[in-house]
């Protein structure tokens, strides 16, 4: 793969607000899970852990209840797939080793693997959007999840309706604001 390639597949990928009701087939998810998997970790824990949620019932259930009140997110209901990332921790890496860095690296870890996801599904021309206004402890009890998962994102996943397809012009910043070489 060239630069130009993935340059291209980044910037294509917008946070989808706009689903079809086409189903999302079982081995193009297993072809983002593959992706994720590859993701680099601390100490090479691989923490993070991916609950597909296909089930029409469950879905809907985590769009009613889970997420917070206050900001209206109507395409969720739309997704045919809600992705729930979640983290199982490790003592050393995840819990002691940020107490003397002062370094969250499960969220890190989490971060790269779940963008290694969401790259991956626009390749295959799937959409996402991330979405952390969540009460975690509600998706934990839908989904019926242990203890010792602790879930720190979702993000919808589907094929983007006509209306995601008309771009937007980039509300990013320049290189210049983001870069400072010392």
């Amino acid at each position: 793969m060239r630069y130009s390639d993935f340059l291209n597949i980044c910037q294509q990928r917008l946070s989808c607000r706009s689903y079809t009701q086409q189903p999302v087939k079982n081995e193009d998810i297993k072809k983002c899970i593959e992706c994720a998997r590859l993701a680099p970790s601390a100490c090479n824990k691989q923490p993070w852990r991916f609950i597909i949620v296909k089930n029409d019932a469950k879905r809907q259930e985590l769009c009613d209840k889970a997420l917070l009140p206050g900001l209206p997110m109507p395409w969720t209901k739309q997704a045919p797939v809600i992705v729930v990332l979640c983290l199982e921790k490790t003592f050393i890496t995840h819990t002691l080793a940020p107490i003397l860095s002062g370094v969250n690296y499960q969220l890190i870890d989490a971060g790269i693997a779940g963008e290694h996801f969401v790259l991956a599904a626009e390749t295959l021309g799937l959409g996402t959007c991330w979405i952390g206004w969540f009460k975690e402890k509600s998706v934990k009890k839908i989904l019926t999840l242990p203890k010792k998962l602790r879930v720190v994102s979702l993000f919808t996943l589907g094929y983007p309706d006509e209306k995601h397809l008309k771009k937007q012009p980039s509300s990013r910043k320049q290189i210049q604001e983001i870069m400072q070489t010392i």
